[in-house]
């Protein structure tokens, strides 16, 4: 793993000989090439084929495992073995073309260019004396089936989500939206990879600057192998060094769907479940497609919920902390002396009470997820439960303490995204020490800091709090709350590139 951000440590196949590097005459010398090139690996098929009475004038070439097999002997194999040419090369070229039943045959008289299409999944099939070579369409890659989404849970709406093959996922929202201003445009990243990433927007509703500097972020991707969209992220997000998230990843096809109608731009990388959108607004992480699939009261108090959730995830622990040390007289004087009695025995300061059950809570969540899914969840529960009650006992911590960690652990599980999760997991932490050492004065500081760099944040020249700050008044129908679909007419991403 430790090469993959190395721009100039490795090469693709292609790359070991000139770009250029034309076709022999000499079948044999060109199949003698390509098996150098790939240094003879185990997986390449070649197989000579008599044609019009010519011994070996053809070499039938693929990768096992990459094309389907079935496709190659009932649709290049058998018309080839039956059907008769003249002599000639490029008559048997032509034959050759007419015989088979392959939709997409494309022509080359390059050895890259035969190398980058075996490594893709292609079959070539070269001609004795012939100055060019046949590249047919027969990749197939396994891949698992459509089935829900493992990390948006669904409760009312499409149950499918994306796989890690490509055309599958582009062919999920293109059942969604079958219009011909659908426009989808491909390249490579990857110097040793040759990943095909994809770009899809809708014509005349996405903004062509926005569009535009997708394509130039994505051609300016310097790097050996992309092995999933986090990498692509990475590099295409406006600030590495912040927290918050600029680029929107899901598995689920309708979040697609629904961004692509709204001006948005979706990138598609082959190889993985996720698929990125930009840009992005803040509003949006604690938006669900199940809001506008709800009725307009519930969707606006489920958002509500979800905000109040990110702020309890991101307060609770630094709240409790600053006014146990500094603040106490906001504590009513009922609940002060209860907490008073309840760390009379505490050893510790109340930051490193905090601190200490945070911490825990976090590896017994890290723990849960990587271990078995049979196991997990009851690893997490028991493990909560057993581990705060038996620090409660022991005189390590509080109730008290255990009860808003405990609140705060269940609030951040109800953001519907996982990204801004991690951001309020992360600020959490920060809060605390700004707390222990400040109060809320510090918490009062801190939150402005924040917000100053949101507001000058921005993801593919859309403000980040858009449209909260700059305020438009008239997309305020599907910001914190979500007004009836009738009157909604999607927010016009295009409109504020330039605020």
């Amino acid at each position: 793993m430790s090469n993959h951000n190395d721009a100039t440590s490795g090469h693709s196949p292609s790359q070991s000989m000139p770009a250029e590097a034309p076709i022999d005459t000499d079948l044999l010398h060109n199949v003698a090439n390509i098996r150098e090139a790939l240094d003879n690996s185990s997986d390449l098929i070649v197989r000579f084929i008599d044609h019009a009475g010519r011994p070996g004038a053809l070499a039938l070439l693929y990768i096992d495992g990459m094309s389907k097999s079935q496709t190659i002997n009932e649709s290049i194999l058998d018309p080839l073995t039956s059907s008769q040419s003249g002599p000639v090369p490029e008559a048997i070229k032509d034959r050759v073309k007419q015989a088979i039943s392959i939709a997409n045959i494309q022509e080359t008289n390059t050895l890259p260019a035969i190398l980058s299409a075996l490594v893709s999944g292609r079959t070539v099939i070269a001609i004795d004396g012939g100055s060019s070579a046949l590249l047919l369409d027969t990749k197939q890659i396994e891949s698992r089936t459509i089935s829900e989404p493992t990390t948006q849970t669904v409760i009312r709406g499409p149950k499918d989500c994306f796989t890690e093959n490509l055309r599958t996922n582009t062919s999920l929202v293109r059942a969604r939206i079958q219009s011909p201003k659908l426009r989808l445009e491909q390249t490579k990243i990857g110097d040793v990879t040759q990943t095909a990433v994809e770009i899809m927007y809708l014509k005349d509703i996405a903004d062509e600057g926005i569009v535009t500097e997708v394509r130039r972020r994505l051609q300016n991707i310097q790097i050996d192998g992309i092995l999933e969209s986090g990498y692509i992220e990475s590099f295409i997000q406006d600030k590495q060094q912040s927290p918050f998230p600029t680029v929107l990843n899901t598995e689920r096809p309708d979040i697609v769907a629904g961004n692509l109608l709204e001006g948005r731009v979706a990138i598609f990388i082959s190889g993985t479940p996720f698929v990125l959108i930009v840009p992005v607004t803040f509003t949006q992480f604690f938006q669900s497609p199940e809001d506008y699939y709800q009725n307009p009261y519930i969707g606006s108090m489920l958002r509500f919920l979800r905000l109040v959730a990110f702020l309890l995830s991101l307060y609770a622990p630094s709240l409790y902390v600053a006014m146990i040390t500094f603040h106490q007289a906001l504590v009513p004087t009922v609940l002060l002396i209860s907490i008073a009695a309840q760390r009379e025995a505490i050893p510790f300061p109340v930051i490193v009470e905090a601190l200490l059950m945070e911490v825990t809570f976090e590896v017994l969540r890290e723990a849960g997820i990587r271990m078995p899914r049979a196991v997990g969840p009851a690893l997490s529960i028991v493990g909560a439960l057993i581990l705060g009650q038996a620090a409660v006992e022991a005189g390590l911590v509080s109730a008290a303490i255990v009860i808003i960690v405990s609140i705060t652990a269940i609030a951040s599980f109800a953001l519907p995204n996982y990204n801004i999760g991690i951001t309020a997991r992360l600020l959490r932490f920060l809060l605390l020490f700004v707390a222990s050492y400040c109060g809320l004065y510090g918490l009062l500081i801190a939150t402005l800091i924040a917000g100053m760099h949101m507001c000058g944040l921005r993801s593919f020249g859309v403000p980040y709090l858009a449209p909260m700050a700059p305020f438009r008044l008239r997309e305020q129908k599907d910001v914190l709350l979500r007004f009836p679909i009738q009157s909604l007419s999607g927010p016009d991403v295009s409109k504020r590139t330039n605020e």
